[in-house]
C-alpha cells in the first residue's frame, strides 16, 4: 500500500534531512535535490514522497557494501 503523499514546508524538509537551508538550495540547483512545487508567489512545498526517496537514496548510497 502506498504512503499518501503531503506536501511539506521547507523547515519540515530541513528537519527531516538535517540540511541548512542554504545547502538545500545550492543541491536543487545542483539538481541533486528535488526541486520545490509552487504553490503561491511567495510559498513552495516539496513533495514527501521525493524526499523520502532522495533520504532512502542517501542512505543506500552511504551504506557500506559487504
Amino acid at each position: 500500500m502506498n504512503k499518501p503523499v503531503s506536501l511539506l514546508k521547507r523547515i519540515d524538509v530541513e528537519a527531516r534531512t538535517s540540511l541548512s537551508k542554504a545547502y538545500l538550495y545550492k543541491l536543487i540547483s545542483e539538481g541533486r535535490f528535488p526541486a520545490p512545487v509552487r504553490l503561491a508567489r511567495r510559498r513552495v512545498a516539496w513533495r514527501s514522497d521525493e524526499i523520502d526517496q532522495w533520504i532512502a537514496s542517501q542512505t543506500e548510497r552511504a551504506s557500506p557494501r559487504l
